[in-house]
């Protein structure tokens, strides 16, 4: 799997900080998802807990498909 461009500290970063507003997803380019996102706060919380530990296990992807990784 080749490797993102994207930084993984920004995004993880993103997603602690200002994940209600779906920042983590703008940044990767996930633009529609992120929209949702901000339209169920979040997912009720869920989405943005399963998005955080995605990053952590650096299992989270950009828009292109790349892992973004440390």
């Amino acid at each position: 799997m080749e490797k993102s461009s994207k930084s993984f500290v920004a995004t993880l970063l993103f997603c602690i900080f200002l994940g209600y507003f779906s920042i983590h997803r703008f940044y990767v380019g996930k633009i529609g998802t992120a929209i949702l996102q901000i339209i169920t706060i979040g997912g009720f919380g869920i989405w943005l807990l399963i998005d955080l530990i995605m990053i952590i296990v650096q299992q989270f992807k950009d828009s292109e498909g790349k892992r973004i990784t440390a």
